[in-house]
């Protein structure tokens, strides 16, 4: 159920990522939105050009900021890669690797005045089976979520440090998002992680220690990503109410 729990974790990750992605490019120009996500773009590009390499496949016409209106970054089209099967949900899936090991690194260096009250409230390490169950787990989220704006607004904001971490996590936690074309790939990534992850824990003690912190920024990645998720529907939702009474006043 352990591992069950991580790959819905790592699922919900990626699909909130996704959204809020999507929420911001609807509500400024899409250029804005990626050029913010700069960081957060390169770590995961790098994540998609080994993806490439690692499978053998095609690197061609990639780029990290597209000169057109979008700002997207440009993905390597049909990259054709010589593993079957497994070669599209490793490309998809390294991107998503590269983010959290980014995520990881951030926490360590910047983020300990921030995370020490948020790891100690980690997301479920078990699904629920009947529906009180399903609802004490939204609103175990809500805490959480709770809690790490609580401990966001207690930092120390006079330090650069704080300033730094809050804008590194926003733009690597948001560009867990599938990049273009990548989306069952990345997708079809959660469930080997979660595979993966019980290979790696069954054969080694090192597994439990990486599963612990894995564990921890699954935490503060869940927690970013749904206030985030909320904040922006709450923000497109005040903007749409807004539009639509001034169009029928």
């Amino acid at each position: 159920m352990l591992y069950a729990a991580l790959t819905f974790w790592l699922l919900v990750s990626v699909l909130a990522a996704w959204g809020v992605h999507q929420l911001w490019s609807g509500m400024l120009k899409p250029r804005t939105v990626n050029s913010i996500l700069l960081p957060g773009t390169l770590v995961a590009q790098l994540g998609h050009v080994a993806g490439l390499l690692v499978t053998g496949a095609t690197v061609t016409n990639t780029t990290l900021y597209k000169d057109d209106e979008s700002g997207e970054p440009e993905m390597t089209q049909d990259p054709k890669p010589r593993i079957p099967v497994l070669g599209p949900i490793i490309i998809g899936m390294l991107p998503l690797v590269s983010c959290v090991v980014g995520i990881f690194l951030v926490t360590q260096y910047l983020g300990h005045s921030i995370t020490g009250q948020t790891v100690a409230q980690p997301v479920a390490e078990t699904l629920p089976t009947t529906l009180a169950g399903g609802w004490q787990l939204i609103r175990d989220q809500v805490t959480l979520v709770e809690s790490v704006v609580d401990a966001t607004l207690q930092a120390d904001w006079n330090q650069w440090q704080v300033w730094l971490f809050v804008y590194l996590v926003i733009c690597l936690t948001v560009r867990m998002a599938p990049f273009p074309g990548t989306l069952r790939g990345s997708l079809g990534a959660t469930i080997v992680l979660g595979l993966l992850a019980a290979l790696v824990a069954s054969m080694s003690r090192a597994g439990d220690d990486a599963l612990q912190w894995l564990w921890s920024v699954l935490t503060l990645s869940v927690a970013s990503l749904l206030f985030l998720l909320i904040a922006s529907l709450a923000v497109r939702g005040t903007i749409s109410l807004g539009k639509l009474l001034v169009d029928n006043k």
